[in-house]
């Protein structure tokens, strides 16, 4: 339990930053260690809802997180999660190894985004009406970002997907949420990580709501790593924005590659 919570600290200060929420790098490490996939992803659950905890209340305070924007993409979300869960709690574990290490790789859409944040000229009429726009200091850099929040419709149905992979794997789906806040939101890097993080704390709970009497919860597992995680997020959230953006893009993928790696070579032993 010691070690647990040791390896969940820094899985958490890591996960606060790059915007995937500390489950994606733990379920993983559970996996190696010899934990059922089902039982990691459960117990994941209640990870994903500490990090988020621990590292939102800092980007809120420093003004990062867009609250309005997080709301709305919640109600997509949620539905999502629950659908997954319960896709979960029925089929063939062997099968979850390869879905982790797909929904994973559409993390590589993010090389596509340009590294220096442009507001769009014009905003959709949806997004207007809803007033999907902020501003935020950003320390690394010295200066005021505005920006204009684009394409809510298509942002939404991005996040069911995004709702359906993270009930489903125990994930947050950060990955996911933070490639659609980025491509089809244009929001910008920081704003669209600490508000993934905001994000998947919510979503996780619908999912955990399922695995509760699904009976794949282990308290041994849950306790030390939320502890954990919890520490780490929370340092996490106190230098994210002191961090340039390009780091945090380097440290995302490469923190996604070897969990790829890892998932498809424990899935084909598995077979």
């Amino acid at each position: 339990m010691l070690s647990l919570g040791l390896v969940a600290i820094p899985v958490g200060f890591l996960g606060s930053l790059v915007g995937l929420g500390g489950a994606a790098m733990l379920i993983p490490l559970l996996v190696l260690t010899g934990i059922p996939v089902k039982e990691a992803i459960a117990s994941s659950m209640v990870v994903i809802i500490a990090t988020s905890a621990g590292s939102a209340s800092s980007y809120v305070r420093q003004r990062i997180t867009n609250i309005k924007v997080a709301m709305y993409l919640e109600m997509f979300t949620i539905t999502g999660a629950i659908v997954g869960a319960i896709i979960t709690t029925i089929i063939n574990p062997i099968y979850l190894y390869f879905f982790f290490a797909a929904f994973l790789m559409t993390s590589f859409l993010r090389l596509n985004v340009s590294r220096d944040y442009s507001p769009p000229v014009r905003q959709d009429r949806v997004s207007r009406w809803l007033e999907l726009h902020g501003s935020y200091y950003d320390e690394a850099h010295h200066k005021i970002v505005e920006y204009k929040v684009n394409n809510a419709l298509l942002g939404g149905a991005g996040m069911i997907v995004a709702g359906l992979a993270a009930g489903m794997l125990g994930i947050g789906a950060g990955a996911f949420k933070v490639t659609v806040h980025e491509q089809i939101l244009k929001m910008p890097t920081k704003v669209s990580s600490t508000t993934s993080n905001f994000l998947i704390g919510m979503t996780a709970l619908a999912g955990t709501s399922v695995y509760l009497f699904s009976g794949l919860f282990n308290l041994t597992l849950m306790a030390p790593m939320a502890i954990g995680a919890t520490i780490g997020a929370i340092l996490g959230g106190r230098v994210l924005n002191k961090i340039s953006s390009r780091i945090l893009r380097i440290l995302f993928l490469v923190i996604v590659t070897a969990l790829i790696g890892q998932m498809l070579y424990k899935g084909i032993t598995a077979l």
